[in-house]
């Protein structure tokens, strides 16, 4: 009996150890984060956004959100966790700046109902890749 206990157990456990899934994209998302990032060329991933630059920001699915300033530069941001639902139509990101630095990795943000101003859950912010159109 003892026997049996211990292999559902680790059953169990290695159940829970899974890949995770990835996070599905709408069509209309796909096409916006395709969209924003056409024409212009990675750069290495900054651990900080600055502020000023997090005013167009563009949910694409839980994990990555997609920051705009103008035609010319975007900020990708990988979630390490997931903002699970944030893209219902309802739900809001908050965010909290300590300091002047703006967002930056490891920075928790709240997903809110803003309907019912009831907080559904938090995401952690992982690097920002920044995406820059090349000169002519």
């Amino acid at each position: 009996m003892r026997r049996i206990s211990v292999l559902l157990t680790v059953a169990l456990l290695a159940s829970c150890t899974g890949v995770p899934e990835r996070p599905t994209r709408t069509a209309e998302n796909e096409r916006v984060y395709q969209l924003a990032l056409q024409g212009k060329a990675p750069e290495a991933p900054i651990s900080c956004l600055p502020h000023y630059n997090s005013g167009d920001m563009k949910t694409i699915d839980d994990s990555t959100i997609l920051f705009r300033q103008g035609s010319s530069r975007a900020w990708v941001a990988h979630m390490q966790t997931p903002c699970t639902g944030l893209d219902t139509g309802h739900y809001a990101l908050v965010t909290r700046q300590y300091g002047g630095m703006g967002m930056c990795r490891g920075d928790i943000a709240e997903v809110v109902d803003t309907l019912n101003r009831f907080p559904m859950g938090s995401c952690v912010f992982g690097d920002f890749v920044p995406y820059v159109r090349a000169r002519s």
